[in-house]
């Protein structure tokens, strides 16, 4: 039994090093925090995994529609799961939804981020003039 869980742990810490993920809160950052950064991971390791439990999924579900409606990114795998969290006030654990969605690059990825780099640039300039 003491492998079991000695396994089990080692999951769950490289689960928590995986570099490319990212963990949707829907309190702490404005939904176009989470765009730009799922964008600058995808520029880094050609795919980013959006995280989430609870009410945070519709965060990670409109941060993955901006992304494909607007051409960046591409759906690769969407996990659906339930967790148990242990809950401090009620001293008993509770269940909640967790959802991972993973996104790759579309071909012309780095295009449009090119694009958008130079838009802003240039939007940059005429405000100096």
């Amino acid at each position: 039994m003491e492998e079991i869980t000695e396994g089990v742990n080692k999951i769950e810490i490289v689960e928590s090093l995986k570099k490319n993920r990212i963990q949707v809160s829907n309190t702490k950052k404005p939904l176009f925090f989470y765009v730009n950064l799922a964008k600058r991971y995808m520029q880094q390791y050609n795919e980013v995994e959006l995280s989430a439990l609870g009410m945070a999924i519709s965060t990670v579900v409109s941060v993955a529609e901006i992304l494909k409606n607007n051409g960046f990114a591409v759906e690769k795998k969407i996990m659906t799961s339930t967790v148990e969290i242990k809950d401090d006030a009620r001293g008993r654990p509770i269940q909640k939804a967790k959802i991972e969605v993973v996104l790759g690059k579309t071909a012309n990825f780095d295009e449009l981020m090119a694009a958008a780099q130079e838009a802003r640039e240039m939007g940059n300039g005429e405000e100096q003039n």
